[in-house]
């Protein structure tokens, strides 16, 4: 797993807080929702990286 993907993950993690946070602040409702979307979207691609990663481990444990 690729550094570049960890933090492409996190910055749309951060991308949909900060949209959520706007859309708060302004009052628009739609651009809440998307941010809370993206940020849940990042989210789900940060805790599949972290299984995959905890699947390597365990088949390297197992291979050894």
């Amino acid at each position: 797993m690729s550094i570049g993907k960890k933090l492409r993950h996190k910055a749309e993690t951060a991308e949909g807080a900060a949209k959520k946070t706007v859309g708060k602040a302004l009052g628009n409702e739609r651009m809440e929702a998307e941010g809370r979307a993206d940020q849940a979207k990042g989210n789900t691609k940060q805790t599949g990286d972290k299984l995959k990663q905890a699947g390597q481990k365990i088949k390297h444990a197992f291979k050894h």
